[in-house]
């Protein structure tokens, strides 16, 4: 049982360690596939997706406000909290038997390309901080941990490399690191002991971009050459474990050359995003977010492996609504509806959605009443009174972690299908067919041909890419 006394000074130290540790000499070495015993052997798996994208709902995305809606009872003074389930109408959508809350008509409009899993069950991790359940999400492990571990991101990259030499393996667009939690959310957003090569490129801001990959202003391209090699001269000359292992100073001077390639090539334009038809550049402009799916969309179209978008983590914004639950949500919903349906629309398009496989996801879900789980309550952070007199009370603002709502789209997924089940009355916990985050991150590497048993080597011992290679992919979502 993890101690519910943990807190986010105890997150922070055990990560800035387990970082530490993974850049120290000696800590990583060059890691061949760890080769477990005959019968543990990774299996060899078909892909069903080239590309994987993780559109990622920070914050905790309440899922009886979204792609599970129930009983609807609009705001009243004086009504009961312990009654509320849903602050938002029931729709339809593309799936008779499939149906979403108002505000997502757009992606209602396509979800007979996907397929929803109703019943992600989070982990009870204590005391509910965003950040570790993040990093849980992200790297599939529990911290604290003694290694620093990769984000899924950055496991595709080693394991699958790029798809064209010149694009960055993992790309993470829209967070920023100068906010409360900052340096927790760092932790996560690395390769860990795999190296800095295939960490993520940070593009915190999509419609500056382009920048990224320009020499900084008024630097001439020659001076910026010049400047490159003399950098790499300077790495190179670098004595190993002065700075980290021979794996990490390796790994920094292909990381560094690959940047450089970047520049030069045609891929380049991908990353602009003011040479995106205007038409099309104004449905996905709904904010940082909109634009990252744009984004996402041209760096698929040019090699992308692996992408990240977020609608950013800040403490209290966004969709950590610790007030005005319903209010915020509209406008979060404007947000999100058109870029994500369009995501989809264009990929199927150009012929990429098939082998493109979309994950919307979060780090949990929201409740009136129930901090944690109903039978697994931890320390409330939010105060509910016990009638509701004003509309900033009237949402789901507590953190709940007993269901959720995750979005798959393309890659072999099987179209139009539901997965999984939640109680009709709040507490509106799974009820049939949980999905843990082994058994999620399990059915994303399988669809990109990964076994849940493959191991890297750190410290003389396995680290697999799903905890102790126990996940199992959720076979039934694949066509």
């Amino acid at each position: 049982m993890p101690d519910p006394n943990w807190n986010r000074r105890d997150f922070l130290k055990t990560a800035s360690a387990a970082t530490l540790a993974a850049l120290s000499a000696g800590a990583a070495r060059r890691l061949p596939g760890f080769e477990p015993e005959p019968d543990t052997q990774p299996e060899k798996i078909t892909p069903t997706a080239d590309t994987l994208i993780v559109l990622w709902m920070a914050g905790g995305m309440p899922h009886t406000d979204t792609f599970d809606p129930k009983r609807h009872m609009p705001f009243e003074v004086g009504m009961d909290p312990a009654r509320l389930a849903s602050t938002f109408p029931t729709i339809d959508t593309a799936v008779d038997n499939i149906k979403f809350t108002a505000g997502l008509e757009k992606i209602a409009a396509v979800m007979d390309r996907g397929a929803l899993i109703r019943s992600y069950t989070a982990a009870d991790l204590g005391f509910i901080l965003h950040s570790r359940h993040q990093y849980h999400w992200h790297t599939g492990y529990e911290p604290p941990q003694t290694v620093a571990a990769p984000h899924i991101g950055a496991v595709i990259a080693r394991t699958l490399g790029p798809r064209d030499p010149v694009m960055p393996a993992f790309i993470d667009i829209g967070q920023t690191f100068d906010n409360g939690e900052g340096q927790e959310l760092r932790a996560f957003h690395q390769a860990g002991f795999l190296g800095s090569e295939y960490g993520p490129f940070l593009l915190p801001y999509p419609n500056q971009a382009a920048e990224a990959i320009r020499p900084p202003a008024g630097m001439s391209i020659d001076r910026f050459q010049n400047r490159y090699k003399a950098y790499r001269k300077l790495i190179e000359a670098t004595p190993i474990g002065q700075h980290g292992s021979e794996y990490q100073h390796d790994s920094l001077t292909r990381s560094l050359d690959n940047a450089h390639r970047l520049l030069s090539s045609p891929a380049a334009k991908a990353f602009d995003l003011s040479l995106e038809p205007k038409a099309s550049y104004d449905i996905y402009n709904t904010g940082r977010f909109g634009q990252g799916c744009l984004l996402a969309r041209r760096l698929t179209e040019v090699g992308a492996r692996f992408i990240e978008v977020t609608t950013e983590y800040v403490p209290f914004l966004h969709w950590d609504t610790h007030d005005n639950g319903h209010t915020r949500l509209v406008d979060l919903k404007k947000q999100i509806d058109a870029p994500i349906a369009q995501l989809v629309r264009d990929l199927e398009e150009r012929g990429l959605l098939d082998r493109t496989l979309i994950v919307l996801a979060s780090e949990f879900s929201r409740d009136a009443m129930v901090e944690g789980k109903a039978d697994q309550k931890v320390q409330d952070q939010v105060d509910v009174p016990p009638t509701l007199t004003e509309m900033k009370h009237y949402g789901l603002h507590r953190h709940f972690t007993g269901a959720g709502s995750v979005l798959l789209f393309g890659g072999g997924v099987r179209k139009g299908m539901p997965y999984g089940k939640t109680a009709d009355e709040r507490p509106c916990t799974t009820i049939e067919n949980p999905v843990t985050i082994e058994n999620l991150h399990a059915t994303m590497y399988r669809a990109m041909g990964i076994s849940p048993k493959l191991a890297y080597e750190i410290e003389r011992r396995p680290f697999y890419v799903t905890k102790d290679g126990t996940g199992v992919p959720i076979r039934e979502l694949f066509a």
